[in-house]
């Protein structure tokens, strides 16, 4: 399976100094700013600027879903640092003090009732030459480090576990079992299986992936089969425990458990996992062109 990318690993050796040693001792909490307003799934249309005044960039724009932006203290960013070049080749990327003047967030609440996102302001932040990544060679070339950056990304979201507040098999004997603890509705039984089964075929893939790190190789495109499948297997793993529940799962009623309701909230929250990271369709898209190497 080759797994191997041309993209480098990037950071002047003052970043890595500087940097690498505190994330290692868990000192330091860091968000990524790459999605904007007018820039998501075409993440080359981002709009953020830094302009170059002399010994530091000036960033102006807006960054959405900035995961835990309101308690980071560092965000690497993507921003346009040539206007006039063609949009993937004018854009850096940018280590930004979390706590410069001008730097502000607001939180996103969602539909499940919390949420880890927020939108990232910069109004005429100052940001030292120092912290563009890779040092001047790098700049505008921030588009390789992003999709370098994206596989990693992906290959994490997709070995993460989904925790749900019941595990789902404890959810479906439960509400649908018998004493033995056999599901007795012969669909839910055999989604249940195929859910499990599809897993462990992800379990597998990733191992691989993990492997073949070892021998010093990348995820590669294969980030995006294992994002894809592994949060898909996720959201359906969600809609199986509602199914198991019922209408308990509405979390109304006298005595009704509140795990039950935090399911539901769970199964809310999962309709973004097909999003986060690059939309399920930008997945199909890379792994029907360039894994497959299907025809446009």
């Amino acid at each position: 399976m080759d797994v191997r990318t041309d993209a480098p690993h990037l950071g002047t050796e003052a970043q890595k100094k500087a940097h690498l040693p505190p994330i290692a001792r868990g000192e330091v909490r860091w968000c990524q700013g790459y999605s904007e307003p007018g820039a998501g799934s075409d993440l080359a249309r981002l709009a953020t600027r830094a302009d170059d005044l002399g010994d530091h960039f000036l960033v102006n724009g807006t960054k959405i879903w900035t995961s835990g932006a309101d308690s980071a203290d560092w965000i690497y960013a993507l921003v346009r640092t040539d206007p006039v070049a063609a949009k993937q080749d004018g854009i850096s990327m940018l280590l930004i003090d979390m706590r410069s003047a001008g730097v502000s967030t607001r939180p996103i609440r969602l539909i499940s009732g919390a949420s880890p996102f927020c939108q990232t302001l910069f109004d005429n932040v100052r940001v030292p030459k120092e912290q563009l990544v890779g040092g001047s060679a790098m700049r505008n070339r921030g588009w390789t480090i992003g999709k370098a950056l994206l596989q990693h990304e992906r290959n994490s979201a997709g070995t993460r576990a989904k925790n749900l507040a019941v595990p789902l098999l404890a959810v479906a004997r439960a509400q649908s079992g018998d004493d033995a603890g056999r599901i007795r509705d012969a669909a839910l039984r055999r989604d249940v299986v195929r859910n499990r089964m599809g897993l462990r075929a992800v379990s597998l893939l990733n191992q691989r992936l993990i492997e073949a790190r070892a021998r010093g190789e990348s995820p590669g495109l294969w980030s995006s089969v294992l994002k894809y499948a592994k949060r898909e297997l996720d959201k359906d793993e969600c809609e199986l425990a509602l199914r198991a529940l019922g209408s308990d799962g509405l979390g109304a009623g006298a005595g009704f458990d509140p795990q039950h309701l935090a399911l539901t909230r769970d199964w809310l929250g999962s309709k973004a996992l097909s999003i986060a990271g690059g939309s399920a369709e930008i997945q199909l898209n890379i792994i029907a062109k360039r894994v497959l190497g299907l025809p446009d």
